[in-house]
């Protein structure tokens, strides 16, 4: 059965006094939740609503980011992404949080927006504006939920070793489903401990999320981003509908230029929503005879595209 993803929008967790309000009204933000024992401080204070809420059991995610780990040999020097897309999959019902300072809180939003999964966000003084602004761009993005597209079937057997695969597999693009068994609908399944995907080969992650591209071969893939190594997609779908969510990484220190996006299927029409830059436009959209390519010329946090025939 295929699970609809809601889009959740992520919550700011603040653990500030009252008189912290005008510096959250500065920044647009109107709603926060509080540790239960400040809500009634909050009670009665002007323009910000405040309910009760908490992190104690929930699941701490790694700011997102780029590591670009400048200390170590490497033959592909290929940046290390922070990346949590596959910790919510694994718990889609799961309770997350961030502690994401600064810029990094708006990235942090789209990410778990991306992946419909319920966070809080904790920042400071630095992250509220950028919080917010996110948090607006989201709120046009929160309709009905559909489906994830996949084209790999993914056994997981809860182990860090299958864990480590899968964070491979949504850095590299790799378009996954998780299930309880091989799915035969699907282009390609993976099992750790069987005679394709060996335990002994899932010690080296990398090496095995090659191996999974290798079988699926680039041309069966659903989505190809050329041009960015930090650039992840997240695809969902129903009835000649595909969403496509870019994340960028670099941001917000870095913008992603030039990025060339291949889908499979033929998708007349388009529409681009990218935050930061309301007047963006796709360049040189091509539909083939099975396939979409278009190019987006900038994407600084969160890109939303939006596909149908």
């Amino acid at each position: 059965m295929l699970l609809l993803f809601a889009a959740v929008l992520p919550g700011l967790f603040w653990e500030g006094a009252p008189d912290t309000a005008p510096a959250l009204r500065e920044a647009g933000i109107r709603q926060i939740v509080v540790p239960a024992a400040c809500v009634q401080d909050w009670k009665g204070v002007p323009e910000i609503a405040a309910t009760a809420g908490d992190i104690e059991g929930a699941v701490k995610l790694l700011a997102p980011k780029v590591n670009y780990r400048v200390d170590q040999a490497s033959a592909t020097r290929a940046p290390w992404l922070d990346a949590n897309g596959w910790r919510i999959m694994r718990q889609p019902e799961g309770k997350f949080y961030y502690d994401a300072p600064g810029k990094q809180s708006a990235l942090a939003a789209a990410e778990a927006f991306c992946y419909g999964g319920g966070a809080l966000i904790r920042t400071d003084v630095d992250g509220l504006k950028p919080l917010a602004q996110m948090l607006e761009f989201l709120r046009g993005h929160n309709d009905d939920p559909m489906p994830a597209v996949a084209d790999i079937g993914f056994v997981d057997d809860g182990t860090p070793a299958a864990g480590e695969v899968k964070n491979l597999l949504v850095r590299s693009n790799l378009l996954f489903r998780i299930v309880s068994a091989p799915d035969p609908k699907l282009k390609l399944n993976v099992k750790l401990g069987t005679k394709d995907y060996s335990m002994e080969e899932a010690k080296n992650p990398t090496v095995l999320s090659h191996l999974v591209r290798s079988n699926l071969t680039d041309e069966k893939r659903t989505v190809r981003i050329y041009g960015s190594q930090v650039v992840v997609a997240r695809l969902t779908g129903t009835n000649g509908h595909l969403r496509l969510q870019l994340l960028n990484y670099g941001a917000p220190s870095r913008k992603v230029d030039g990025v060339r996006i291949r889908v499979l299927g033929r998708y007349q029409n388009h529409k681009l929503a990218v935050e930061g830059s309301p007047d963006e436009k796709l360049l040189d959209y091509t539909v083939e005879p099975n396939a979409t390519e278009f190019t987006l010329r900038e994407l600084n946090t969160y890109a939303v595209i939006d596909l149908s025939r």
